[in-house]
């Protein structure tokens, strides 16, 4: 798995998709005691975004090093370009499919 999608995955951890059936079980739920929680949304998306910059880091370093030749094997610095690339892509379809679903959500009438 690529390391970047992992962090962000496992980042949720065992509280993600699973979790939301317990809401309609009685669970008291509030916005502010479940958005600031370290395993809560917020947790998982800053842990994704912090992943995300340390990969375009690794990637910039890595292509530093390519072009003043410190480094001794470019498929490792293409690695991590690639990998920059790709994670950078997935955050942009995240990106994306949230604003069409929170458009829809507000175009929805009731």
């Amino acid at each position: 798995m690529i390391p970047a999608i992992s962090g962000a995955i496992n980042a949720l951890g065992s509280g993600g998709v699973g979790s939301v059936g317990t809401l309609g079980s009685g669970a008291n739920v509030s916005a502010g005691t479940n958005a600031t929680a370290p395993g809560g949304f917020s947790g998982a998306l800053s842990s994704a975004m912090n992943s995300l910059e340390a990969t375009q880091a690794n990637a910039t370093s890595a292509a530093q090093g390519l072009a003043t030749g410190t480094v001794s094997d470019p498929t490792t610095a293409i690695t991590a370009v690639e990998n920059a690339s790709l994670s950078m892509d997935l955050a942009s379809q995240i990106r994306d499919k949230l604003t069409d679903a929170t458009n829809t959500i507000f175009q929805t009438q009731m």
